[in-house]
């Protein structure tokens, strides 16, 4: 049970000297969420109102059924935006058919979590790499920064998930400007920046919504064309089963499953990095694919549409001194409040206040260090995240996600395809057999021996690559060559093409009356040698631990410990 639901394996222990930590801490967080939902929501393409229903429920399930003490979910910039990017692909028509979709997309994406998480999937985040997220989430803070230019504005600017064309649209629609609107955000702007950088414990947030909503009430700017909230439903959201449709189901699957990896990896990376400061390690990968999948199901039967977990909110929530996630229920606790009695205090907020809000907290989503620091050292993933970043900037943000894991893994494939190959000679006067270019004046060279090191995996993809390195090396010793030695403690895993290739080989060294020796083979490979026949091609003399073993035997045949055949030959296939 506990593996299922991890608060039984804390709540038991909890101390009464948390209750303050959490208090502090989830109230915190809710001053901030309910603004921050309120502007996501928006982002997502739905009314505001609908940012505090996602702060409720999945909130809740995500507090039982979590493993990081100090993640905060509930409504984030990324999947709204990714929301509003899949459904704006659909022909929806009306509002309420938009809202159905929503709600239903979280339903969906929480299936997908759900069903990951108990088929124990988590390594597939794994495909999502650092330069391929990183591009990314660049690209879609630009395209939320932009996407807000209409609430900054004041002016009725087209949508558009591509970001030339907000920029195309923004520019046609200046002259519409509604100089108080932009007043409001800038100034809003301004006020999060300064306070963030003069006390970072100010809620700069709550002090634009409140300046916000103050300055149209007093100032009666509804009457100069100010864009406010407007009214927002009172009260707490009802029971309702997402409506099931197969053919929508089919045209939103694909955004609902980028939405699930990239939620459950926002997920991961937030909590391991909260871990790294805690030095406490809970999270369970797994688990959090059902934790969060349970919070969007849940979350879909009231109202809410996909969540994650929020980088911010996280932060905030940590540095307020969150012990476990009670604190959640606490942030929970001023949501509810705020919809059954507060709503009212919300008609006046303006859009613009709101934009300004999301602005600058996405706008710490743009990373410039690691990409500077890519084209420095790494240019082939630098060209990974560049690409990851203009397809969605410039395409659309789920083209992005997609081409960008197809260009890593290609860049991977091509890595393994010609993997490093190196020659390695005798470091003098000790048993080191380095590589000859990194070790050149201090190796001793023999004519008679060759000695190879290939640093990966043999593969149908490699195989070519191996067997041509390998007998240019053996072309150029010359007739004086009569030993070939591979070390091959790098390689992990040998397939059959490559086992073939292997023996081919060995046949073809042995026709030119060359020795073939294997040192260093680690278990599963050495399981691979006497599985597949290679062994029958080698024979098990010329199986050993160490290169210098294998050089020694070739020097003085039969000069090896029974300790190192033992080792040499142990295989786990036949019990050697």
């Amino acid at each position: 049970m506990r593996k299922f639901f991890p608060f039984l394996d804390w709540l038991p222990k909890y101390q009464k000297n948390f209750f303050a930590n959490d208090l502090v801490a989830g109230l915190t967080v809710g001053v901030i969420l309910i603004p921050q939902g309120m502007a996501y929501a928006m982002i997502a393409g739905l009314p505001p109102v609908y940012g505090l229903y996602a702060s409720l429920f999945p909130i809740l399930v995500y507090a039982l059924l979590g493993t990081s003490r100090q993640v905060a979910i509930g409504p984030v910039a990324m999947d709204s935006l990714l929301v509003a990017a899949g459904l704006g692909a659909l022909a929806i028509t009306t509002m309420e058919e938009y809202i159905v979709m929503a709600v239903f997309l979280a339903f969906m994406v929480g299936a997908i979590q759900l069903t990951l998480g108990f088929l124990r999937m988590g390594f597939l985040v794994n495909f999502m790499s650092k330069p391929v997220i990183s591009g990314f989430t660049s690209a879609a803070a630009l395209t939320i920064i932009f996407s807000q230019l209409k609430h900054l504005l004041g002016a009725n600017i087209p949508n558009s998930n591509q970001f030339h064309q907000m920029i195309l649209n923004a520019f046609n629609n200046l002259s519409s400007t509604n100089p108080y609107d932009l007043a409001i955000g800038v100034v809003g702007i301004l006020i999060i920046v300064l306070l963030k950088r003069w006390n970072p414990k100010i809620p700069s947030v709550l002090l634009v919504v409140l300046l916000g909503g103050f300055a149209v009430y007093f100032l009666g700017l509804e009457s100069f064309g100010v864009n406010v909230v407007g009214v927002v439903p009172e009260g707490l959201p009802s029971f309702n089963l997402p409506a099931f449709e197969l053919d929508r189901a089919k045209e939103i699957f694909p955004i609902a499953l980028a939405l699930a990896l990239v939620g459950y990896l926002e997920t991961i990376s937030i909590g391991k990095a909260l871990e790294e400061k805690t030095n406490k390690e809970t999270i369970d990968a797994n688990q959090e694919l059902v934790a969060l999948g349970a919070s969007n199901m849940v979350g879909s039967f009231f109202q809410s549409y996909p969540v994650t977990s929020s980088f911010s909110r996280s932060a905030i929530n940590a540095e307020s001194g969150a012990k476990t996630t009670i604190a959640s229920l606490y942030s929970v606790l001023l949501v509810v409040v705020t919809l059954l009695f507060l709503t009212p205090l919300f008609y006046f907020l303006p859009n613009a206040a709101l934009a300004s809000i999301i602005m600058v907290s996405v706008f710490g989503l743009i990373d410039i260090p690691y990409p500077k620091s890519l084209w420095k050292h790494r240019k082939d993933e630098f060209g990974v995240l560049a690409i990851t970043f203009l397809f969605t900037l410039f395409v659309g943000i789920k083209e992005g996600i997609l081409v960008g894991v197809l260009v890593s893994l290609l860049v991977m494939v091509y890595r393994t395809s010609k993997p490093h190959f190196a020659v390695l000679g005798n470091i003098r006067g000790t048993d080191y057999y380095k590589n000859i270019e990194r070790f050149g004046d201090e190796i001793d060279m023999r004519d008679d021996i060759l000695i190879i090191r290939f640093d990966a995996q043999l593969y149908f993809g490699n195989t070519n690559f191996f067997k041509t390195q390998l007998f240019k090396q053996i072309e150029a010793k010359g007739d004086a060559l009569k030993l070939v030695v591979l070390n091959a403690e790098a390689i992990n895993y040998i397939d059959s093409t490559a086992a073939k290739m292997l023996m081919h080989v060995i046949e073809e060294i042995h026709t030119r009356n060359i020795e073939f020796y294997i040192a260093g083979a680690i278990g599963p490979t050495r399981d691979i040698i006497f599985t597949t026949g290679i062994i029958d091609v080698l024979h098990k003399e010329c199986l050993f631990v160490k290169i210098n073993e294998a050089v020694e035997y070739f020097d003085h045949p039969g000069n090896v410990s029974l300790l190192g055949k033992n080792v040499a030959h142990q295989s786990r296939i036949f019990g050697n």
